[in-house]
């Protein structure tokens, strides 16, 4: 089949053109990765530099050059490359002399992931309809590491002001947004996660074994759903569902959550109904980006990039 022409400065390349190229662009990019990998001195300047955005927090948002070096704990002139480095990518920037913060790129970077990201998009209107449905504050998280971040939230009217939000981390073994996605989680993450965490584990009940461990897991994963009640916030109570990906992995999860002492008339089924609807809508939503961004570029799975 002849594909679709595309005019591009001047010239005209068929779509399957265009494929080609993404593939071997992604190819050299892969491999270029793979050599970094393989490259323990670049793996580890590389991670050390990356580090230093761990130090900003809310807590303590601005860093001088001096206590980057000291956290850094290598020569001046590594610790000045880095500094260096990170600010003429824009990811910290200086806000007077020797003082620095987090960098407009950030800024740029997260409007950029508002307007693409195709589990935020798959979201828009769900989460909504949701709020409107059973009257509660909804919220997407994805799992990041050995922990899940809040990326999107719609609030009920009244809603708390001090309840998860997006940007913030939970732990991974605690709260229904969390726990619905660990019971998801591919196999082998699992089995690496649980010797790094097994004292966490243990300590929020998911079981004394790596056995009782995936049995607390399978139990989850049959339900299709967690209730919590208290793992962070005395008396509210959470429920959520996973978004899944096409291979039934977690890529995200969907929740909403209440108080119980104010809201005693709150029908938990219908809650749960309403929740597991809202991830499965959001499901079928990123696997319909994901076949259409496939279609556009013939370039493979998009869903290799999540």
């Amino acid at each position: 089949m002849v594909g679709r022409s595309i005019r591009m400065s001047g010239t005209r390349r068929t779509t399957e053109e265009m494929g080609r190229t993404r593939t071997m662009a992604r190819s050299h990019a892969s491999n270029d990765l793979d050599e970094v990998a393989e490259s323990p001195d670049t793996a580890g300047s590389l991670e050390k530099m990356l580090h230093i955005l761990e130090l900003f927090s809310e807590a303590q948002p601005m860093w001088s050059t001096a206590a980057i070096l000291e956290y850094l704990d290598t020569s001046r002139s590594t610790g000045y490359r880095y500094i260096k480095t990170l600010n003429d990518a824009g990811l910290i920037a200086a806000v007077r002399n020797g003082q620095y913060t987090l960098g407009p790129r950030i800024i740029e970077m997260d409007r950029q992931i508002r307007e693409t990201d195709p589990l935020l998009l798959a979201s828009r209107g769900v989460l909504e309809d949701l709020v409107d449905n059973i009257g509660h504050s909804a919220l997407l998280c994805r799992p990041f590491g050995d922990s899940v971040l809040c990326v999107g939230e719609y609030r009920a009217p009244l809603s708390p002001a001090n309840r998860f939000s997006r940007g913030e981390r939970r732990p991974l073994f605690h709260g229904a947004v969390s726990k619905i996605i660990l019971a998801y989680l591919p196999h082998h993450r699992l089995k690496a996660l649980y010797p790094r965490q097994r004292e966490q584990i243990q300590q929020a009940g998911l079981g004394e074994s790596w056995s009782a461990f995936r049995t607390t897991l399978g139990a989850f994963k049959k339900d299709g759903f967690v209730v919590t009640v208290g793992e962070f916030n005395p008396g509210v109570c959470g429920v959520a569902a996973p978004v899944l990906t096409g291979q039934k992995t977690a890529l995200g999860s969907v929740g909403v959550a209440w108080d119980v002492n104010e809201r005693r008339d709150v029908d938990v089924q219908r809650a749960v109904t309403a929740v597991k609807l809202a991830a499965s809508k959001i499901s079928d939503g990123v696997a319909d980006i994901q076949r259409r961004a496939d279609a556009a570029d013939g370039a493979g799975p998009v869903s290799s990039f999540l």
